[in-house]
């Protein structure tokens, strides 16, 4: 097959090759901003926010200065603290556990769905208590969450719904973009995003006036008039950096996604029968941030495809119930076991608009190969 290290390297996520694409728009767009010196919280701020509520269809989007800190104000702007309860899913990456650990409320945890790998709806009311306050659903790997039945969910209960939507950027749930379903949807911009800056951001979506307007103060250290402190707030602030950039890549966003889309079908055409591919729910469609797979020996192929030169990788090799710095909840290996087993499966192959139709072949025949071999 003539595959070789040297000959053929494929890398996880290849970012250089997508700035090449809009070198000239960027550097223009940074050149003006480097002119008017306005970095924090200036026009291009206002102008990205103004953008993505827009092709969002959300009333308003607050910028922050990560996708942790999106959740972390998402839920203290709805009033969750010490003495509560937010139910997550057992397999996310462990920020969205930890922002619900930032207000002093605790992350309760739920198994997933084997098939979407997004929260188990059937199982969440168990976990409701008179201490829950809100769910956070995670839409992961680029797909929706069962939308309706959590929302169905959240008001016969009473509680919040904060979408993480830190992988689902552009992604759809019956024809309307994540993250503006539940009271607030939460975004990253970190550069691997289909929506990624050149450095940490992220924003919050929502409807709300009253969350926006709480979630400006709580962004810039509780003020909302410069010196007149409200709240204990924050230092979480997107650069005026970052947001020019971010407003460059959101023109972009769509015909990105459609290329991720083009891609996973391919793989899912080439690996049909031998790996576990995607599989896409009813009324959504799926931006693969990630083209996740499962597959037994998972760790042994990754060495393998790595010594290819085929940057693979594994989201999320440890549950949260297993993480250490969760010990105190008094989870163990066992609680949740769709979630251990597809984080003992997963495996994560190069995904990225600008992949070309050959790489995806060769890693596919690559792995293909020595999975026949391992007979």
């Amino acid at each position: 097959m003539g595959i070789g290290r040297d000959s053929h390297r494929v890398p996880f996520v290849d970012l250089k090759e997508q700035y090449l694409g809009i070198e000239k728009e960027v550097n223009d767009r940074l050149n003006k901003l480097f002119q008017n010196c306005h970095f924090v919280l200036g026009e291009d701020v206002a102008a990205f926010e103004e953008e993505f509520a827009r092709y969002l269809g959300a009333r308003y989007v607050v910028s922050v200065g990560s996708g942790t800190e999106a959740l972390h104000l998402a839920l203290r702007a709805a009033g969750v603290g010490k003495g509560d309860e937010v139910i997550v899913p057992a397999n996310t990456f462990i920020a969205t556990a930890l922002a619900v650990s930032y207000t002093g409320a605790m992350p309760v945890v739920v198994d997933i769905n084997d098939e979407s790998y997004t929260i188990d709806c059937k199982k969440i009311e168990e976990r409701i208590t008179k201490s829950t306050k809100a769910i956070v659903p995670v839409h992961l790997y680029g797909q929706s969450a069962d939308m309706d039945e959590i929302m169905d969910i959240a008001r016969v209960n009473k509680l919040v719904v904060i979408e993480d939507a830190c992988q689902a950027h552009g992604a759809r749930y019956k024809g309307k973009r994540i993250g503006t379903i539940g009271q607030s949807g939460c975004f990253s911009f970190y550069p691997g995003k289909n929506l990624g800056a050149y450095g940490d951001g992220g924003a919050v979506a929502t409807d709300d006036h009253r969350v926006a307007k709480k979630i400006v103060a709580l962004r810039n250290y509780g003020q909302q008039e410069k010196y007149k402190h409200e709240l204990i707030g924050f230092n979480s602030r997107l650069d005026s950096i970052q947001a020019a950039v971010l407003s460059i890549k959101l023109r972009k966003l769509d015909e990105w996604n459609e290329k991720r889309k083009a891609l996973a079908d391919l793989y899912s055409r080439l690996l049909a029968g031998k790996v576990s591919t995607p599989l896409v729910g009813d009324n959504r469609d799926h931006v693969y941030h990630l083209y996740a797979v499962r597959v037994q020996e998972r760790d042994r192929l990754l060495e393998e495809l790595n010594r290819a030169g085929i940057g693979a990788g594994i989201h999320y090799p440890l549950p949260i119930h297993l993480q250490m710095c969760y010990a105190p909840l008094g989870y163990k290996r066992g609680d949740f076991p769709v979630a251990e087993k597809v984080a003992n499966e997963e495996l994560s192959l190069p995904m990225y608009p600008e992949l070309d139709e050959e790489k995806v072949l060769f890693v596919s025949e690559w792995m293909i190969k020595l999975l026949q071999e391992w007979k």
